[in-house]
């Protein structure tokens, strides 16, 4: 039994890297800890204890979440540290033995962190680990992020049972697993009564939803949609070979989901897209865009692309870059290939150099900015709901149309959090969003 009075009048700081779903995992230990009375530091405090949710998706990855514990341990002198997440359940003992590292807990036990708290004291030498083998992590754990935000981050699936051969997250996350749709609805309706208006669906896997209740990503967003008082779903990455033409149907006429898109790709290469161990081609994805395209005419589609995989030739790379730029997309989120230790990807022999890498990634760059700008002018001098943001940059405040337009406006308190409708102006400055002008 936990002697709860050792947390009495501390305080916590919270670190996260990585994706959405370690956000709103990070929340979730964060209410777990306010519960018992730990509160959130305030900045200038220094905090009792210091959790740090980490990633593990490439190399430079691993790096970052190094570099941030050692700087959470100088910001922070003396503070109990906590490290969970990918990096943690994969390397649980190169974690532990980071100077100041108290406590390593893996992904099966991240919000059990109560359990492992018995006392603040330092450890001399080396973290307590406690992890489980990854094959038998089993337990859907819920979370939902609340912060200073609009948007709220919904976890709906974890794990993933695809093991692609350049990818560890399924040795880090475990097996696809999900909540039932009775609990997301009910999560969806707590972030009503605490007065959100957007949510966005996370997870390792998200179109795999229903593998652990037998139930389906299509009859999930059918019953969020009916939930009352959220303006706003956005559906977080989703694998082109998941995303249904239904639901792409239902997403063009339901009340309330976003026509904001973000498909995977991972290389426009049917070569490289066998080496990747990928369960789809280019004609399942061009098939995809095209439906989106033709029934939802003003969504955003983000896609994701790796350049410099293991066996990407310059003449896959060529064919890979002629396909997306043909792509009626909005805008590319572009990867390096970074080696992960244990993966299948390590036995193929052709490798590419990291210049080569830089190079193409460049390109691509260069090629997801001119289709961002065409598809955002497209808009000029058209009217768009947007829902704004708490966040304050000088006098400017932005926000978010439906289809993932970035406006920008003189901060107004009166705005945030509401949808209100706008005329899309011009650029701003640094081209990085337009101008809004209340309706």
């Amino acid at each position: 039994m936990i002697d709860t009075t050792v947390f009495e009048n501390k305080i916590a700081a919270y670190y996260t890297l990585g994706c959405k779903l370690n956000f709103a995992e990070t929340s979730t230990i964060g209410k777990l800890l306010a519960e018992k009375g730990i509160r959130k530091a305030r900045a200038g405090e220094t905090a009792h204890i210091c959790v740090v949710n980490t990633c593990s998706v490439t190399e430079l990855a691993d790096k970052k979440c190094r570099q941030a514990i050692r700087k959470i341990n100088k910001q922070h002198p003396g503070s109990f540290v906590v490290v969970t997440g990918c990096y943690a359940q994969l390397k649980p003992e190169e974690v532990a033995n980071i100077e100041g590292v108290d406590l390593v807990l893996g992904a099966e036990q991240k919000l059990d962190i109560i359990e492992h708290l018995d006392n603040f004291d330092k450890k001399v030498s080396g973290g307590t680990i406690v992890t489980s083998k990854t094959k038998d992590i089993r337990v859907f754990t819920p979370s939902c992020s609340s912060d200073d935000r609009t948007r709220h981050f919904l976890k709906v699936q974890d794990g993933c049972d695809y093991y692609c051969s350049f990818c560890t997250i399924p040795f880090a996350r475990g097996r696809s697993r999900n909540g039932t749709i009775l609990s997301m609805v009910e999560q969806a309706e707590e972030v009503v009564r605490k007065g959100g208006k957007e949510i966005v669906l996370t997870g390792v896997n998200i179109g795999d939803f229903g593998r652990s209740t037998g139930e389906t990503f299509l009859d999930l967003i059918h019953a969020l949609d009916e939930v009352e008082g959220i303006e706003r779903y956005r559906i977080s990455s989703i694998e082109p070979n998941l995303i249904t033409d239904e639901a792409i149907d239902f997403v063009a006429g339901s009340k309330r989901f976003a026509p904001h898109f973000h498909i995977p790709l991972q290389s426009g290469s049917d070569e490289v897209l066998k080496l990747m161990r990928r369960r789809y081609d280019t004609s399942l994805f061009r098939h995809k865009i095209e439906k989106i395209k033709e029934v939802i005419p003003n969504a955003f589609i983000g896609v994701d692309v790796i350049v410099g995989t293991r066996g990407e030739t310059d003449e896959y790379f060529e064919d890979a870059y002629r396909f997306i730029e043909d792509l009626d997309i909005s805008q590319l989120h572009v990867f390096s290939y970074s080696e992960r230790p244990g993966t299948q990807a390590l036995k193929i022999e052709y490798a590419v150099d990291a210049k080569t890498k830089h190079q193409r990634s460049q390109r691509l760059l260069d090629l997801s900015d001119k289709k961002l700008h065409e598809f955002y002018e497209r808009y000029i001098g058209k009217e768009a709901i947007v829902l704004f943001e708490h966040t304050r940059r000088d006098e400017l405040m932005h926000g978010f149309t439906e289809n993932y337009i970035k406006v920008e406006m003189p901060f107004n308190n009166l705005l945030i959090n509401t949808p209100k409708k706008v005329i899309l102006g011009d650029w701003n400055e640094d081209k990085s969003a337009l101008s809004g002008l209340l309706i």
